[in-house]
């Protein structure tokens, strides 16, 4: 479903993106863990076009998307939920998700948000509040939703679990099986290794901006030099 190969990102002169190659199929949950600042959101957006690749290609569904401008890679059917969910902060949650649908032609607008409250209950509770007043876990909820109003066939998720508490963290992992069992392709960026390895069906290790380490998410979990780096209390 989308092929990233052989990908070199810069900012300035500085390279971020060493050579990534990597592949994700249609229906799995691949995820992406490393380090802080090993590259992993970069790759992300690199996905979109901001930083644009220097060198390699990108390619969804067959079609290289390595320089279509961002706003027609989500007419194709990917989202994303950023790093830091970068919501509407004065706008409500009903109004977030509004702006999440402009993607679409607006027909299915009621289907989808009302799909959108069966996943998250707590946002239909806070339709009409304002997006800064949220908690923590209901903003990256919001940021989730958003991205799914767009009716993604991909969605790319970036550090969903950042700065939560361990039981909105278990909730927020919850919700992406429930995502992923409803047919759609998940792509998560995550720094917590341990609930990322667990729910994925493979993953990979970025250190430095170059994959290290492939393998199905259960081999990963297992793997002693991972676990040492990323699941004791290592760097």
């Amino acid at each position: 479903m989308l092929k990233i190969e052989g990908v070199h990102t810069f900012y300035g002169q500085i390279e971020a993106l060493k050579g990534v190659d990597l592949h994700i199929k249609q229906g799995e949950i691949v995820t992406l863990i490393g380090a802080n600042g090993a590259g992993k959101s970069t790759l992300l957006m690199t996905v979109f076009g901001n930083p644009k690749c220097r060198q390699g290609r990108v390619v969804y569904e067959g079609q290289d998307i390595t320089g279509v401008p961002a706003h027609e890679i989500v007419r194709l059917g990917i989202a994303q939920s950023p790093e830091g969910r970068r919501i509407f902060p004065r706008m409500t949650v009903y109004e977030n998700l509004q702006m999440g649908a402009l993607p679409t032609d607006g027909s299915t607008f009621e289907e989808d948000i009302r799909e959108v409250f069966d996943l998250f209950p707590r946002l239909e509770e806070r339709r009409n509040q304002r997006g800064g007043t949220l908690s923590g876990g209901e903003q990256q909820m919001l940021a989730i939703g958003r991205a799914m109003m767009s009716k993604p066939r991909l969605l790319l998720l970036d550090e969903p679990s950042l700065g939560l508490a361990p039981l909105v963290v278990r909730q927020i992992f919850d919700i992406i099986k429930k995502i992923n069992e409803k047919g759609v392709t998940v792509f998560l960026v995550e720094q917590n290794a341990f609930h990322a390895l667990k729910l994925a069906h493979r993953g990979y290790v970025m250190v430095n901006g170059v994959i290290t380490m492939t393998g199905p998410g259960q081999e990963l979990l297992a793997n002693p030099e991972i676990r040492a780096a990323y699941l004791e209390g290592g760097h």
